[in-house]
């Protein structure tokens, strides 16, 4: 048995500046952005770096450029929530994908408890992350304001409410949305429109409220709205209270897929029909909404935009940009749970 093959050395800059015959510092400007290179030196060295199999030493780069190269995904809720509403994980995924091809790691926190807050602080302020997608945030929120007085670069998820003019966000047209949703239920002869809304402290379930409040006009009657938390168990409570207080409602907008699942759940267990007896409209379309019974009628939001929108804007800002706001647009979805079985564009 021969001897034992004394292991690869790693490759250097020197090894790569070598094969492109160019300077290191040539090397270590394209490795760190390609500023000031020229494109002939630019291809030269991207070749050099795949011939060889060179990759950076994160932990020294992050020595020279005070930058961690990764991007905390903050969820501020229960961290059962993070596996019961498919939103989070659409939106998760998409970050992660949009950061990988910029060759940066995506590092998911929770903070749903003040004990989970505090650490959050520490981790993020300690400068272990370059910035923060804030997913999911409620105003008076008391995390938010840390960050945003440690100077910390932040896109939020969603209008966020108290800091609209200090941090930059990517939306779903929440408003646009809830008057869609609202109008389609009023198209199909419905006149008694409940609604489940979402947590007010919330910019999709202030907004989302708004517009179907909005839609509505002279019908709008605040016997016919209650509030949920975006959850299933949410959504049932609130369909349960609409049929105890207004048992002669014929239609419901449900701020989020989820919650509609919930409603339509009692509404079965009531001996209501769908959408006979009363129709049924929700918002996501995360993919939860196809496979209800009957299939949900509701709003889409593109949330895998959204999220490869937040990284953009968030590099932006890491990189010396100022704060940016991004309202993307909604779609209606029509299915069986209002009586239509075709798609309408918002």
């Amino acid at each position: 048995m021969g001897p034992t093959p004394a292991p690869r050395k790693r490759p250097t800059i020197r090894d790569v500046a070598a094969a492109a015959g160019v300077s290191r510092g040539t090397v270590s400007r394209v490795i760190n952005g390609g500023h000031w290179v020229s494109p002939d030196a630019l291809a030269a060295v991207e070749e050099a770096i795949r011939t060889t199999g060179y990759s950076a030493n994160q932990h020294a780069r992050s020595l020279v450029t005070g930058r961690s190269n990764s991007v905390a995904f903050l969820l501020t809720e229960p961290q059962h929530l993070l596996f019961e509403d498919p939103n989070f994980s659409i939106l998760l995924r998409g970050a992660a994908q949009a950061l990988a091809a910029r060759g940066m790691p995506l590092l998911l926190m929770v903070a749903g408890t003040p004990e989970e807050q505090k650490q959050v602080s520490a981790y993020v302020g300690a400068g272990h992350v370059d910035g923060v997608l804030a997913i999911s945030s409620h105003s008076g929120n008391p995390l938010l304001d840390v960050l945003v007085r440690q100077g910390i670069p932040m896109i939020s998820c969603g209008i966020p409410l108290g800091f609209e003019g200090s941090l930059g966000s990517v939306s779903a047209d929440d408003l646009g949305g809830g008057r869609r949703m609202t109008r389609h239920l009023l198209d199909i002869g419905r006149t008694r429109i409940g609604t489940i809304t979402g947590p007010l402290d919330t910019p999709g379930g202030r907004l989302r409220l708004e517009g179907y409040r909005d839609e509505l006009g002279s019908l709008y009657d605040e016997s016919l709205v209650t509030h949920g938390d975006y959850s299933r168990d949410g959504g049932a409570a609130g369909m349960r209270t609409l049929l105890e207080r207004r048992p002669d409602i014929d239609a419901v907008f449900v701020a989020s897929d989820l919650m509609a699942a919930g409603a339509l759940q009692v509404l079965r267990e009531a001996g209501r029909r769908v959408p006979q007896d009363v129709a049924v409209g929700g918002f996501d379309d995360s993919g939860l909404a196809a496979t209800l019974d009957p299939p949900l009628t509701t709003m889409r939001q593109p949330l895998e935009r959204i999220a490869g929108e937040m990284v953009r804007l968030l590099i932006e800002l890491v990189e010396g940009g100022e704060p940016a706001a991004v309202t993307l647009p909604t779609s209606l979805v029509v299915r069986a749970s209002t009586g239509w079985v075709a798609s309408t564009p918002s």
